[in-house]
């Protein structure tokens, strides 16, 4: 699903010299590739979704001797597209005779989903490989020949081949290099009306902005496209991961925090590194707030590890101790650093300490400013002068009910009154109420039904 949240976990890749066809994996992808052929003369964008999920359940099973088998099935032998897909594959150290079985419409025009498809293959094959070069060239000449395709179902695969035509710049380290033509290729899709490949390209875009820390190109991207329509769960969701992350850097945490918990909560279960990220960044938005995030987020299956650092940041923010929060800090660094969390995190700081004296303000009803700063183990040089002034700062922003002694020293407390006299219960069921009513919304907007219900009308 940033930077972390949606690499490719690899896994253990098979021999690239491996001669032998598996008869079940190339019976499969024929299956995929008729599942397609159906799905594009029929239009049902339906079928074209299952494909890709079935290619995907394939992925770890591609060798190259099958991609050959199904090359020499799906394209005519000599052709301008099977030489090029074949100099991609790697060669076997041994010749190995397979008969393969072609197809009875070999002489026919071969169909722009087919080839595509067969772009498709070859290149998760070399992201699978690593071999990112290769990667980079046959994901450029794929979207150089799909720019003549413009239809439904090609847009569902030109979408596909979208983001692993940037996923392969970004493993290469040249992720800067296809800006230009992610953004020409977003302005197409938008003249064409390409719904699937615009919420792709847009992710991409933002992505790459985000990459490179350009929040405010992102923000003024995302502000003038097209209005996201979330025909893809997926793309959805890493679009409102990016937004979340866009609004936190540019102060907006309420609505950042909306857009992370919503991200987390829509993302797919397998998605496990994606929901982290999401919940890592959700963690720091609700700190910012001053708000301290719920235990279940930290006792999640598979996330507990990866969120260790951020549980125990929020223990010392719950507690105001600035000393632990330092140590934290410290010991976690590279941790932060590598989620690109660092500089959140020395704005948490102020948070610590706001937390501490409240804390403060609710266990004695008079202190003295020397035991405040004693307590907050504050590191300035006139802690008793610079405890008075984040005192009074806290008092004037609300975050405490209390009155100041200037001329004693002394911070008195006001009597705690009932919560339950307040709005606040009022407005935790309103933003309750509100994020279930989004999410019924939502998914009534995401349901699909076949072609020959919605021609009825039962759709209404």
């Amino acid at each position: 699903m940033d930077d972390q949240e949606v690499k490719v976990q690899h896994q253990s890749p098979p021999s690239v010299y491996d001669c032998s066809v598996d008869p079940s994996v190339l019976q499969d992808l024929k299956e995929v590739a008729s599942l397609i052929e159906g799905g594009a003369y029929t239009s049902e964008v339906q079928k074209i979704y299952r494909a890709m999920r079935l290619t995907m359940k394939l992925r770890s099973k591609l060798k190259a001797s099958v991609l050959s088998a199904f090359l020499n099935y799906v394209l005519t032998s000599g052709s301008e597209v099977h030489t090029r897909l074949s100099s991609y594959l790697p060669q076997d150290r041994h010749d190995s005779q397979v008969h393969v079985e072609t197809p009875a419409t070999e002489s026919k025009h071969l169909l722009p989903e087919l080839e595509m498809f067969c772009y498709l293959l070859v290149l998760i094959f070399l992201i699978d490989q690593k071999k990112y070069n290769k990667a980079k060239a046959c994901s450029s000449e794929s979207i150089v020949r799909l720019k003549s395709k413009n239809s439904i179902t090609a847009d569902v695969l030109a979408s596909r081949l979208y983001f692993y035509y940037s996923l392969s710049f970004e493993l290469a380290g040249d992720l800067a290099e296809i800006r230009g033509n992610l953004l020409a290729l977003y302005r197409s899709a938008t003249i064409h009306h390409n719904k699937f490949s615009q919420e792709t390209l847009l992710n991409l875009l933002l992505r790459n902005y985000l990459h490179y820390h350009l929040y405010d190109q992102a923000e003024k991207f995302r502000s003038k496209a097209h209005h996201f329509k979330a025909l893809s769960n997926q793309q959805f969701c890493r679009y409102l991961f990016y937004q979340g992350k866009i609004k936190t850097i540019q102060l907006e945490y309420t609505d950042a925090r909306d857009c992370l918990l919503q991200a987390a909560q829509k993302g797919p279960t397998i998605a496990v590194g994606f929901k982290i990220q999401c919940n890592k960044w959700a963690v720091i938005v609700h700190l910012l707030l001053g708000e301290i995030p719920e235990r279940t987020i930290f006792t999640q299956k598979r996330m507990e590890k990866a969120l260790r650092p951020y549980f125990e940041l929020t223990n010392a923010f719950r507690v105001g101790d600035l000393e632990l929060f330092r140590t934290v800090a410290e010991k976690f660094s590279s941790t932060f650093s590598q989620d690109r969390t660092s500089n959140l995190i020395n704005r948490v700081r102020h948070n610590v300490i706001r937390t501490g004296i409240k804390n403060i303000s609710v266990s004695y009803t008079r202190i003295s400013l020397a035991d405040i700063a004693k307590k907050l183990n504050l590191d300035f040089e006139n802690t008793v002068g610079d405890a008075e002034n984040i005192v009074a700062k806290a008092i004037r922003d609300g975050a405490i009910d209390a009155t100041l002694d200037h001329a004693n020293g002394w911070l008195v407390s006001k009597a705690t009154g009932d919560v339950y006299s307040t709005n606040e219960p009022q407005i935790a069921f309103d933003s309750r109420i509100n994020l279930c009513l989004n999410m019924h919304n939502e998914a009534l907007r995401a349901l699909r039904l076949p072609r020959g219900l919605i021609n009825k009308g039962v759709a209404t």
